[in-house]
């Protein structure tokens, strides 16, 4: 089933410019794979899908020989600013920014993340304590342009 939805995905993404995942999910519902937004989001990384500024888009092969724009390139392009809450950092994107930061932040596999939830505009990453996601703030401070 996951393969089969993960051909779909390619096909939808190869045919048509799909903008969000939201519009993702209904062409995927149309062609009978109902998904909720979480599997969706792993769909997306596990095909390294990536938002660009005329929506999402597949890997090309040059692509997938070379590894996406990793966490520093991803923050100084859509990244404004970086607030923390106890053991919670937002970060505060350009819109449409957080989906290509939170999978840049998951291709990473920094082992002070537990987790993130990328929504339009802001990322919220889950870190286990506070001293670790102070010292991760900080480091992502120096990426944001």
């Amino acid at each position: 089933m996951k393969q089969q939805r993960h051909a779909v995905i390619r096909e939808l993404l190869g045919n048509a410019t799909i903008s969000n995942q939201d519009e993702l999910r209904k062409k995927l519902a149309q062609r009978g794979h109902n998904v909720t937004q979480a599997t969706l989001s792993r769909d997306i990384h596990e095909l390294r899908i990536y938002k660009g500024p005329s929506g999402y888009a597949l890997p090309s092969a040059a692509d997938e020989d070379d590894d996406l724009p990793g966490i520093q390139d991803t923050l100084s392009s859509f990244g404004l600013e970086a607030r923390q809450a106890q053991n919670l950092l937002v970060i505060i994107t350009t819109t449409g920014g957080a989906q290509p930061i939170a999978a840049a932040m998951d291709y990473e596999d920094f082992p002070e993340v537990m987790g993130t939830i990328a929504g339009d505009d802001t990322v919220l990453i889950i870190c286990p304590d506070m001293e670790k996601a102070t010292g991760l703030r900080v480091r992502l401070e120096k990426y944001i342009g």
